[in-house]
C-alpha cells in the first residue's frame, strides 16, 4: 500500500479528480477496485486526490509536456523522461516511459539500452548529449560542465533545451515522489538490507587481522 492515504470516490468532490477517476477507473471506486487500463494500480492519483488543487497541478503538467505548442522532439523528451526513471531508481516512471517509448517507434534495444547508454551504440550523437543532460539533472542535481551544455546548444534550441530541462526535471519530481510515497510500482520494499552471518558471528575486524590485531 502507499503511504498515504487513498481517496475513495465518494469522498472526491473536485471535478478534475472526478473527471480523472472516471476516464482511469470507469464507475469503479479506485480504492476498493484499483487496476487502470495501463496495468498499474492506479493508487498515484488516489493519494494526490488528498490535495485535488495539486492533483489538477499535476494533470495540467501532463498536458504541458504533450501540448502541440512544445518544439521537443519527442524521442529527445522520452529518453529524457525514461532515463531520470532509471536514474532516480523509480520503477514507476521508467516502466511507464519505456512504454511511451515504444509508442513513439523506438526500438526494444534502444529502448532497454537507456539503462547504460553510456556503453551503446544505439543513440545518435544528439540523443546521448540528452540523455548525459538528464544525468546532470538527475543524478548531479544539475550540476554540470559547460562544455556539456555547449554541446546540446548546438544541436537545439534555448527554446527546446527549456522544454527539455522542465519537463525532465518535472519527472525526475515525479520520480522522487512516487519512490517516497510508495505509489505504483515503486511500492516495494528497499532491497538494501543487513543479511543475517553465521550463527554466533558478531563481526569481524579486517584491518585488525592485517595488522596482526585480535580478530572480534
Amino acid at each position: 500500500m502507499p503511504r498515504l492515504r487513498e481517496i475513495p470516490r465518494d469522498e472526491v468532490t473536485a471535478p478534475v479528480v472526478t473527471m480523472m477517476y472516471d476516464f482511469l477507473f470507469g464507475e469503479r471506486d479506485p480504492v476498493a477496485e484499483p487496476g487502470t487500463t495501463t496495468g498499474t494500480p492506479g493508487d498515484w492519483w488516489t493519494v494526490f486526490a488528498n490535495s485535488p488543487d495539486i492533483f489538477e497541478h499535476a494533470v495540467q503538467g501532463f498536458g504541458i509536456y504533450r501540448s502541440s505548442r512544445r518544439q521537443l522532439d519527442p524521442v529527445l523528451r522520452e529518453l529524457g523522461q525514461t532515463r531520470a526513471g532509471w536514474a532516480v531508481g523509480s520503477q514507476f516512471v521508467f516502466s511507464q516511459h519505456c512504454k511511451s517509448c515504444r509508442l513513439l517507434g523506438m526500438s526494444e534495444s534502444k529502448i532497454q539500452a537507456i539503462a547504460y547508454w553510456q556503453a551503446s551504440d544505439e543513440f545518435t550523437p544528439v540523443e546521448r548529449l540528452v540523455l548525459a543532460y538528464t544525468d546532470a539533472l538527475a543524478v548531479s542535481g544539475g550540476r554540470m560542465h559547460d562544455q556539456l551544455f555547449a554541446a546540446l546548444r548546438e544541436h537545439l534550441s534555448d527554446l527546446e533545451i527549456l522544454e527539455l530541462t522542465y519537463i525532465t526535471s518535472l519527472y525526475v519530481m515525479h520520480a522522487i515522489m512516487s519512490k517516497a510515497l510508495r505509489t505504483e510500482w515503486d511500492n516495494r520494499d528497499d532491497p538494501i538490507v543487513e543479511l543475517e552471518g553465521p550463527e554466533g558471528f558478531q563481526g569481524y575486524d579486517v584491518g585488525a587481522a592485517i595488522s596482526g590485531g585480535a580478530a572480534e
